[in-house]
């Protein structure tokens, strides 16, 4: 990721000035808050897709590095709002916070996040843009919901799997490869190819997220293995377990999702392994991952294009 971000050194950098100035607020508590999520550091994948997006069409202007910044904002926001959702305690490996600060401040601090956002891309002056991040953030929340209602529901199939995480994941990443074309003047054909490009490439690494949940190193990962069995959620690992695992396998795996209990994770790992639900779970993050690849055929060669091809392999080889 290091070597992928020197392509776009300058935007990122001031990306990350941009956030910072724009977490400013005569309520100390929004700072606190904000500050201690944003300085936790992570990939800052999703800007980063937005830069890269801009370099490979032609060029990266002031109104695509403020875009990004919204992009990490609104992400940011969801962030905030699902570890209260979920009661997380670890995120980036230290404390979440709502652990850190209390469930209301974390939540409310998610709300000026999301119309700081707002606030942005009023600035940009693109009607356009606006109506597609409303859009955008809503489906995200809808996203939201319709995981909290599956929650533990041992009934979810792999297709409704499949609705949740295209809504509350990779609908973000769309939007992000989508506006960096239309704020470059592309025409529809491309701005519809890269929203494309972004939605499998997020899809993907939602799959992949969903396989380290379950062989992932909590070091590494900033959280602990088996925290979504505790949530109850029904991710295609378990799905794939209760499709194809043998009748005791499937009782482990509907208790534990019913019950939203890891206290037999020893054995749902063993049977996630023996039926071969992760290595299910990959390929088919694998398939969204060449229909990624397939969409960024409509650029021209050049090192961010090359970078976003880089960053589609990486999506599905990681281990955090």
């Amino acid at each position: 990721m290091q070597q992928i971000r020197t392509i776009v050194a300058t935007e990122f950098a001031q990306v990350n000035q941009l956030i910072v100035e724009q977490l400013q607020s005569n309520v100390p508590m929004v700072e606190n808050v904000g500050h201690y999520i944003v300085d936790a550091g992570g990939k800052r994948l999703r800007p980063l897709l937005v830069l890269l997006s801009a370099a490979a069409l032609g060029g990266c202007d002031q109104t695509q590095i403020k875009f990004a910044a919204v992009i990490e904002f609104i992400h940011t926001a969801t962030l905030l709002h699902d570890d209260v959702v979920d009661i997380s305690s670890l995120r980036r490996g230290r404390p979440t916070a709502n652990a850190e600060f209390g469930n209301a401040p974390s939540v409310l601090v998610g709300d000026f996040l999301y119309t700081r956002a707002f606030q942005l891309m009023v600035q940009l002056g693109d009607m356009d843009i606006l109506r597609h991040m409303a859009d955008t953030t809503n489906t995200i929340a809808e996203g939201e919901v319709l995981q909290l209602t599956r929650a533990g529901d041992a009934s979810t199939t792999e297709a409704q799997y499949l609705d949740v995480i295209t809504r509350k994941t990779a609908v973000l990443f769309a939007a992000g490869c989508w506006g960096a074309a239309k704020l470059g003047g592309r025409d529809e054909q491309t701005r519809r190819g890269m929203r494309e490009f972004g939605l499998n490439l997020g899809i993907a690494f939602q799959m992949i997220d969903d396989v380290l949940d379950y062989e992932g190193n909590p070091t590494t990962m900033g959280k602990n293995v088996g925290d979504d069995l505790t949530e109850g959620k029904p991710t295609l690992p378990l799905i794939h377990v209760l499709r194809e695992g043998t009748e005791a396998e499937q009782a482990l795996v509907r208790r534990a999702i019913t019950e939203k209990t890891a206290d037999q994770i020893n054995d749902i790992l063993a049977a996630v392994q023996r039926c071969g639900a992760l290595d299910y779970t990959r390929a088919q993050a694998q398939r969204y991952h060449d229909l990624a690849l397939a969409g960024l055929a409509q650029l021209p060669a050049s090192g961010a294009r090359t970078a976003l091809e880089q960053i589609t392999d990486l999506s599905i080889n990681r281990d955090h």
